[in-house]
């Protein structure tokens, strides 16, 4: 059963379009129901054409139509954008913020008259349903809100509720995390180019190996470790490659690079 409130998205890039195709594609509400906007009249027509719904340039005019507005504009606009529509938002409707490093509490300062907000943490992988959102909260948002959030969301992958405070840990692991797969998909895949493989079948071998062990932690519940040793025979060939990558300390840069990615996170509302 689709929903009957009007959602409305502030940008209609490459998230807010995957966000789109999933609710249609669901039918969780339809093309009528959700409106989007862009920064010129060039930039709303292609989207418009890309996404089958309809596209306009006026935030304010989104905002008096619609009864969900998902901020999905680069974290360095937001606050303008806020400003900009402040104004004309009511407490009757929901803003839903999918912009890194920009705090709910940020946010109802500008908006005032306590609004209600939601942030959330999405990623890329969205685009082929299989996204991974985490959401949180603001101070004047209520259950009913966080769970219809949820369940937009789910619509293009899993989604989890987590407390604001750790928003910017889920942006290292899962918001930026596609990207430092896509980095060990291709080296993974580099190592059998070296070895005589050809790189289109070296990418297919890789890629679908990520999905498989991804699969294996998901559905069977059990912890990485445990997979692991069921993978690793003594002295055998895995337990060589474990070896190796131990020593080369990429358990600990992949630990690292979550703390870099989620500090970088943190300062981006500033």
């Amino acid at each position: 059963m689709s929903v009957n409130k009007k959602i409305g998205f502030i940008g209609a890039g490459k998230m807010a379009g995957a966000i789109i195709n999933g609710l249609i594609k669901s039918e969780f509400t339809t093309k009528e129901n959700i409106l989007a906007t862009e920064i010129n009249q060039e930039l709303a027509d292609k989207a418009s054409q890309l996404l089958g719904i309809k596209v306009i340039t006026d935030n304010i005019e989104l905002v008096k139509s619609c009864d969900v507005i998902v901020l999905s504009v680069k974290p360095f606009i937001i606050k303008d954008v806020l400003n900009q529509i402040k104004n004309y938002i009511t407490r009757d409707k929901l803003i839903i913020s999918i912009a890194a490093g920009i705090g709910t509490e940020s946010m109802e300062q500008i908006l005032q008259n306590d609004i209600p907000v939601i942030r959330v943490m999405p990623n890329t992988p969205a685009l082929v349903n299989e996204g991974m959102s985490a959401v949180c909260k603001g101070k004047y948002a209520t259950d009913e809100q966080i769970n219809f959030t949820k369940e937009l969301f789910s619509k293009t992958g899993r989604c989890i509720e987590i407390s604001e405070k750790l928003i910017d840990a889920v942006t290292g692991i899962s918001g930026s995390g596609p990207a430092f797969f896509y980095l060990m998909i291709e080296a993974m895949a580099d190592g059998g180019v070296k070895l005589g493989i050809p790189k289109a079948t070296a990418l297919e071998l890789a890629a679908q190996t990520a999905i498989g062990a991804a699969k294996m932690i998901l559905e069977t519940g059990k912890h990485p470790s445990a997979l692991k040793d069921e993978v690793t025979t003594p002295g055998g060939c895995t337990a060589a490659g474990l070896a190796v990558m131990e020593d080369m300390g990429v358990r600990s840069a992949l630990i690292n690079t979550v703390e870099a990615t989620a500090k970088s996170a943190s300062g981006l509302g500033n």
